[in-house]
């Protein structure tokens, strides 16, 4: 991936901010016609459009018909961040989600993925029910609004963001000119 790419080739460490992306969207989620509804969109050629993009990334992309809630996801993600080996949660999160169809909204199919990971069901699903990570998410939502991020991805290098899924040159002249490297 690129962003590997990026942390191999130059010193940076890579923090991942949660971002509310649709939170209204309901438990049992909705699917993408409902979602798009009123905007013109063409959904068969965005999926076409998508699955390249994911391509290109090395990434598969199943055919997704649903969207669902991230939030619980998200809080996940922020307890698993902190274990040993937990930043795999992303990947695992996103095959759960854009390969498998999976609704992350429900909490025991993230604790499947958890399971899936190797790591600690029992604290897993403390973590869910609990809802003691809501903070920290919700302060992460409130940093997004602050840098004015409006969509995933969006890459944040000092003062500097570029917004998409963007090649991996255009990542790195973002990274170079933060440094004041010359390509």
């Amino acid at each position: 991936m690129r962003v590997e790419r990026l942390r191999a080739n130059f010193d940076i460490a890579i923090q991942v901010t949660q971002f509310p992306l649709h939170p209204d969207t309901p438990h049992e989620g909705l699917t993408l016609e409902q979602l798009f509804a009123g905007r013109n969109i063409d959904l068969e050629a965005a999926q076409v459009r998508m699955k390249r993009l994911m391509a290109d990334e090395g990434l598969e992309y199943g055919e997704r018909n649903m969207t669902f809630n991230s939030r619980l996801a998200q809080e996940l993600a922020k307890w698993a961040e902190a274990q040993a080996g937990g930043g795999a949660i992303h990947a695992a999160l996103y095959r759960a989600y854009f390969v498998n169809g999976l609704n992350i909204a429900q909490p025991e199919n993230l604790v499947s993925v958890i399971r899936e990971m190797g790591f600690d069901e029992f604290q897993a699903r403390q973590v869910l029910d609990s809802r003691q990570l809501r903070d920290a998410v919700d302060a992460d939502w409130q940093r997004s609004r602050e840098l004015g991020i409006t969509g995933v991805p969006t890459y944040v290098v000092g003062q500097r963001t570029v917004v998409g899924a963007q090649p991996y040159h255009v990542l790195e002249q973002l990274v170079r000119a933060e440094q004041g490297l010359r390509g």
